[in-house]
């Protein structure tokens, strides 16, 4: 279905490693010096953004390159080009030879606009103004528990995403990006075979579903999301092959979802919402489910003790952003109990996200 993944052990073991070696320097480094490094992580933020946005790893994708050559090719002073590159040096997204030329790294492959898993466009989300904003307010949400960004702009991020075409157009495509990180190599982790009737409930343009139904060619779906957003659908399950197989159908799972499937997946739509509304959405889809009907949830799961895991700042985020958050399996297992399912397993993936299985009680 793509290309060969390593063994999730390995990168689990890989990732225990990495978090022991920044825990011993931490421990090793002055307090005051490690503190600084932290402190100082927005500041790389930036440098990656104005890297991503000026095209600086685009330019160095034919190989080394003198940081002047670079900055007459996107229009930037010379000086400061240098500086910048320099600077992506230091955080391990570039190289500087000893003849002066910079090369990519493999971080800085991933800021390259034609890169397969390319991140540019999720770093010129995370460095845009409009989330600087957010972030700067991180107070308000922890003191009130309330989105920083509902607050800054008076109404619900996704109702502003409405009123913002740029900022909506940065939003989407740096959702696409991510879903790069994780759908083929989640899905990997899960046998879809003998699924009969799938539905994707808020599954976008299609993505997930197009993966599922090229490993599953019996099997046929239902991409379920807003009207505006499934209409716009069809060429991405044409270009993937299955349009055939695949209806769309438009609503929202606040009210009601597709009945009739005997597997349901959402991918990264729990941790948008609270409690009480991630209720609503599974009882929904318990309501719909066929009679031992199977429910995937593709969500990052927090460990159950704070550790170096990317979901612990994406908790933030959705803080910050909606009224979603992350969850621990166990909050996952009750959440899911309430609504009338079992959680069965938790399928680690060599990606940030996992696969939660539940089945209908």
């Amino acid at each position: 279905m793509g290309r060969r993944l390593p063994p999730v052990r390995l990168i689990q073991t890989i990732d225990r490693v990495r978090a022991a070696l920044a825990t011993v320097h931490r421990a090793t480094a002055p307090g005051n010096v490690a503190l600084l490094e932290l402190a100082t992580g927005a500041w790389t933020t930036q440098v990656l953004y104005v890297a991503a946005k000026l095209g600086i790893a685009d330019q160095l994708a034919a190989g080394p390159r003198p940081a002047a050559d670079v900055a007459a090719a996107v229009g930037a002073d010379p000086d400061a080009v240098y500086r910048l590159m320099r600077a992506m040096t230091s955080r391990g997204a570039l190289r500087e030879r000893r003849d002066g030329r910079f090369a990519l790294t493999p971080v800085g492959e991933a800021l390259r606009t034609d890169t397969e898993g390319s991140l540019r466009d999720m770093v010129l989300f995370i460095g845009h103004p409009a989330r600087w904003a957010d972030w700067g307010s991180l107070m308000y949400s922890v003191q009130t528990g309330e989105p920083a960004a509902e607050m800054l702009r008076g109404m619900p991020f996704f109702e502003y995403l409405d009123t913002d075409p740029e900022f909506a157009a940065v939003f989407n495509n740096a959702m696409t990006a991510a879903s790069g990180l994780s759908n083929e190599v989640a899905l990997q982790a899960y046998d879809f075979t003998g699924c009969r009737l799938v539905v994707d409930v808020g599954g976008g343009h299609g993505a997930v579903l197009a993966t599922i139904l090229r490993s599953a060619p019996d099997a046929r779906g239902v991409l379920f999301d807003l009207p505006a957003v499934v209409e716009g659908a069809g060429p991405l399950l044409d270009g993937a092959g299955v349009a055939h197989r695949a209806a769309i159908e438009g609503g929202s799972f606040l009210e009601s979802v597709p009945a009739g499937g005997d597997l349901y997946v959402m991918k990264n739509i729990i941790h948008d919402w609270d409690d009480e509304h991630a209720l609503a959405i599974l009882r929904n889809v318990r309501t719909g489910i066929a009679e031992g009907g199977r429910l995937l949830l593709l969500e990052m799961v927090l460990p159950e003790r704070a550790s170096s895991f990317i979901g612990h700042m994406l908790d933030l985020e959705m803080l910050l952003m909606l009224h979603g958050r992350e969850r621990t399996r166990a909050q996952y297992a009750d959440l899911l109990n309430r609504a009338g399912f079992r959680l069965n397993r938790v399928i680690p993936t060599v990606s940030p996200v996992s696969v939660v299985e539940a089945v209908a009680i």
